[in-house]
């Protein structure tokens, strides 16, 4: 987890989702959100799709906000509508083709680091990482951690 005074602000996310809709993560300011960066291709992002479609249930009363970024799609959209209807996400996903979006997340999230979850902060910044697959409890520990200020247990 960053200290608050040293989190640093991603830069501009916003664009078409998987499913063609405009997204803008300044639309979510105000609000925890969770980044999650994957690709369908992935498997540890596979492995790691239903805990994070959990987490986004369990968090949602807390007015958390989940925004994927789908990346290095090969084929289009397809491949990751099809990962998003076998893994039932509900949340949105930017689509990042070109990894693009990852610039946004530089410092944050290294190129290569499929799959990578960023927590953001209510003030827009970068609260905490996690490189490589989560899991729900430990994604909630984080998320919780972020929104009451505790920093998280050795």
């Amino acid at each position: 987890m960053v200290a608050p005074d040293q989190r640093p602000t991603p830069g501009a996310l916003h664009g078409s989702t998987v499913d063609g809709r405009t997204i803008d993560l300044a639309d979510y300011r105000g609000s925890a959100v969770v980044l999650n960066v994957w690709g369908s291709w992935c498997a540890p992002c596979q492995q790691e799709a239903p805990a994070l479609e959990a987490a986004s249930r369990q968090l949602s009363a807390k007015g958390v906000r989940f925004l994927g970024i789908n990346t290095r799609e090969t084929g289009g959209t397809a491949a990751a509508t099809a990962f998003e209807r076998t893994y039932g996400i509900t949340y949105p996903s930017l689509f990042d083709q070109g990894a693009d979006y990852l610039l946004a997340l530089r410092g944050a999230v290294a190129a290569n680091a499929i799959p990578s979850t960023v927590v953001i902060d209510p003030q827009g910044r970068i609260a905490a990482r996690i490189s490589g697959p989560t899991t729900e409890d430990t994604l909630v520990d984080l998320v919780d951690d972020v929104l009451t200020g505790r920093s998280p247990a050795s």
